[in-house]
């Protein structure tokens, strides 16, 4: 008696997860990009010039929504946390952080800069400066004061912030219209969905533009390159080395560290956004990454009230690569003009770049309205100065927007987990992998 075989129905495996190819990854297009810009500004340097355009037409298109971007996340986030007192929370607890971070970089940026000297061999004669290229940073560094700074955080209208891309405006108001859709319970409930569908339709706007990222850092660095050329480096290679080293170590140290305390690994954090501090290399735009960043977050399970209180705000209040630039772009400057900075004169540097360092996010060349407007403080090295910077700034400018964005990006994860507002588990195998598909 033959025995008939009856096929039992197996479970059916998940199909694996395509792999996105080597080549459509953004990191290893916007590398490309780099290269191949670098290439045609030595190659080519009359045409490389002109391709800045391909890096302003993408920063200025995620711009164009960056600002409602901020907003609808931080209403959103607000209006579905549903309690007040957890929003008080989380931002005195991520303004304490910030706080804590910036003055160490300012600090940092101090010591190595007095150990290592940069600048000291070039005896620069303060009568021989240029000024004509700085004068404008001088002008917009006379409006930078502490009352200038706290008036202008309240807008003129509802949306003047939106209309000036002024981030700090519209973080305001987006807190207290968040505030406002609490205290309205279930009435506001249908708004606030309806903010929450329309923020999915901007993230998308923000990945349509993402395609443009390896064109702009062509542009951008075809630019940089063929307008300073490598003369500038070689005479500024010091300052800009220190920038670059003591950046790098920043993060990967004292920033590594708050990551680590909290449960993260900073080589597991720098994986998963190496497209966006990649970028930010490349075309020095922290901002234009703000929104990717955001999103990136909030799918390994940081909430989206954290997301949306501490990247924003960071824009200002949390430039740890502006703070290193600042303390060590100063001192340069008093080396090479054989200028000595006594300790209290370092320490009057100190106090008034944690205020300056704050003050000028979000204004173009924020890096030297800032410097300029810390300068009056001491007196001694004049403004005109700056015309020693103004060479190296643009490659400076590159590590100091991605420092300032991976230090938002930590500083969101770190206050996530101490409000437990991260999905630890999630956000930890995420990172580990390494899985941004």
């Amino acid at each position: 008696m033959s025995v008939t075989n009856v096929a039992v129905d197996a479970p059916v495996a998940a199909p694996a997860k395509k792999k996105t190819p080597f080549y459509k990854k953004m990191y290893v297009q916007v590398i490309a990009g780099v290269i191949l810009g670098v290439i045609l500004a030595f190659a080519y340097p009359n045409i490389a010039v002109e391709m800045r355009p391909l890096a302003i037409v993408f920063i200025k298109s995620i711009k164009m929504v960056i600002t409602p971007v901020i907003f609808l996340t931080i209403v959103v986030g607000i209006a579905k946390m549903g309690d007040m007192h957890r929003v008080a929370n989380v931002g005195v607890k991520a303004l304490l952080y910030f706080e804590v971070a910036s003055t160490l970089a300012l600090i940092i940026g101090l010591i190595v800069i007095n150990v290592w000297p940069i600048g000291s061999n070039i005896h620069a004669d303060p009568a021989a400066l240029d000024t004509k290229m700085i004068e404008g940073f001088a002008k917009q560094a006379t409006n930078l004061t502490m009352s200038h700074f706290l008036m202008g955080i309240i807008p003129n209208t509802f949306v003047s912030g939106f209309a000036e891309g002024n981030m700090l405006q519209v973080v305001f108001v987006a807190t207290i219209f968040g505030f406002a859709l609490t205290m309205t319970g279930e009435r506001g409930r249908p708004v606030i969905d309806l903010l929450d569908r329309t923020t999915a339709a901007f993230f998308g706007m923000v990945r349509i533009f993402m395609y443009l990222a390896p064109l702009a850092a062509f542009g951008a660095m075809a630019f940089t390159v063929s307008k300073f050329g490598a003369k500038t480096l070689i005479d500024l290679g010091q300052l800009i080395l220190g920038v670059y080293i003591v950046s790098i170590l920043f993060v990967i140290g004292v920033l590594g560290s708050f990551l680590k305390i909290a449960g993260f690994n900073i080589f597991h954090v720098l994986n998963y956004f190496k497209d966006e501090w990649l970028f930010c290399l490349a075309a020095t735009s922290g901002e234009a990454m703000l929104p990717r960043c955001m999103e990136k977050l909030e799918k390994i399970g940081v909430s989206r009230e954290v997301v949306g209180l501490v990247m924003p705000s960071g824009l200002s209040f949390n430039t740890d690569g502006t703070a290193i630039y600042m303390t060590m772009g100063l001192m340069f400057m008093a080396h090479a003009l054989g200028i000595e900075m006594t300790i209290w004169h370092q320490v009057t540097v100190l106090i008034v770049m944690l205020f300056t360092s704050k003050g000028a996010a979000g204004v173009a060349g924020a890096g030297f309205v800032a410097l300029a407007a810390t300068m009056p403080s001491i007196g001694e090295i004049p403004v005109g100065a700056l015309a020693l910077l103004i060479g190296a700034d643009s490659f400076m400018s590159q590590i100091r927007a991605a420092t300032n964005l991976m230090g938002n990006v930590i500083a969101t994860l770190v206050v996530g987990r101490w409000v437990k507002g991260v999905d630890y588990p999630q956000a930890r195998q995420a990172l580990a992998t390494g899985d941004t598909d």
